[in-house]
């Protein structure tokens, strides 16, 4: 018999997020969610990993638990392979070391452009300001693929972003080309608390691939504010799993200051 799994949305978001990695790769790690997904997924998937942070440290490994406002301290820089600077590690993605990126967002639109720094108004004058960039630019402008990870809220896909921070397909096919990004490159996946979200081949759009199981598609896309595309087979992601929930809450975050979110259930 089918047992009933309870998690947040958070940790469905990180634990689907964590599947996605492949061993053996480098990954240019983003703060907060992003972290937290290479961690469980180091844990649990794929051990041979390279994390890459932006203040310099290469392939660290990570000390547990997640502290909160420590990106540049001993946390994530235990037993680094090396531990250099901003500069080293913007020249690892530039010169093409970076195999995925990994990056929160505020907004996503059609084509994978990311807003991190303002909602509403103008630079100068913006309804509210965020942290900004940060290294998210330099991350989505030339790592082979980017991984987004989004709360899934209607108002964070958008038409337009308020504010282009970091590129994705920017206008469309071609786009990242005739701006000068290396070819080959841009966001791969949109990692949220409901779905899974790739990039179509020709046409750049954001794609809908898979849903958490139990859910309806249509109503997973309804409150968007855009219509993506639909993929002719949407496959169904199953619930996190006992193992990956134990190593979130005791281990990794048992604070529960990123994994608490909206609770959600759904059949193991």
């Amino acid at each position: 018999m089918a047992r009933t799994v309870e998690f947040t949305d958070t940790e469905f978001m990180i634990a689907q997020g964590a599947r996605l990695l492949e061993d053996g790769k480098t990954f240019f790690v983003g703060w907060g969610i992003p972290q937290i997904v290479a961690i469980l997924g180091q844990r649990l998937y794929v051990p041979d990993v390279i994390q890459l942070f932006e203040f310099g440290a290469v392939g660290p490994q990570s000390v547990l638990p997640f502290v909160r406002g420590t990106m540049g301290g001993p946390q994530n820089t235990y037993r680094s392979i090396q531990w250099l600077n901003m500069n080293w590690a913007f020249a690892y993605s530039a010169s093409g070391y970076m195999d995925y990126g990994m990056l929160g967002a505020l907004q996503v639109d059609p084509y994978g452009n990311i807003n991190s720094t303002f909602l509403g108004g103008t630079y100068r004058n913006p309804g509210r300001r965020f942290a900004g960039s940060g290294g998210g630019n330099q991350v989505a402008s030339h790592c082979w693929k980017t991984i987004i990870v989004i709360r899934h809220e209607g108002r964070r896909f958008v038409p337009k972003v308020d504010f282009l921070t970091s590129p994705g397909y920017l206008t469309g096919p071609g786009a990242r080309e005739k701006a000068g990004l290396p070819a080959g490159t841009g966001p791969y996946r949109v990692v949220t608390s409901k779905a899974l979200f790739g990039f179509d081949g020709e046409t750049k759009l954001l794609t809908l691939l898979a849903v958490l199981r139990g859910l309806d598609p249509e109503d997973v896309v309804k409150d968007m504010g855009f219509r993506p595309p639909m993929s002719k087979d949407i496959e169904e992601i199953p619930p996190p799993t006992p193992e990956e929930l134990r190593l979130l809450r005791e281990e990794i975050d048992p604070s529960r200051f990123l994994i608490r979110g909206e609770w959600m259930s759904a059949s193991a």
